[in-house]
C-alpha cells in the first residue's frame, strides 16, 4: 500500500451510540447523541442523529451500545459499519 492510503484509512470517523432498530437484515439503526451549546442562548442541548450501519453477522440487538466506523457507501443510506458491541442491553 502507498503511504497516502495508509493515512486515509486512519482518518475514518468513529461514533458511539445506541442501537434503535435491528429489524432489517444485516442493517442496524444507531442513535448517536452529542451535546452542543445553542448559538444565541448558550443553553447546552442534547442533539441526536440516526446512522444506518452494516452488521454483517446480525449480532447487535436493540438497546446495545455499539461503536460504528465510516466506510464506503454500501447502499443508498448505509455509510457506516459495526466495529464492536461495547455493552449489551439489559435483558429481562
Amino acid at each position: 500500500m502507498t503511504e497516502a492510503s495508509d493515512t486515509k484509512r486512519g482518518l475514518r470517523k468513529t461514533r458511539t451510540g445506541v442501537v434503535m432498530s435491528d429489524c432489517q437484515d444485516k442493517t442496524i439503526v444507531v442513535r448517536v447523541d452529542r451535546r452542543a451549546a445553542h448559538p444565541r442562548y448558550h443553553k447546552v442541548m442534547t442533539l441526536s442523529k440516526r446512522y444506518y450501519a452494516h452488521d454483517e453477522h446480525n449480532e447487535a440487538r436493540a438497546g446495545d451500545r455499539v461503536e460504528i466506523m465510516e466506510t464506503r457507501p454500501l447502499s443508498k443510506t448505509k455509510r457506516w459499519r459495526l466495529v464492536s458491541i461495547l455493552q449489551r442491553a439489559a435483558t429481562d
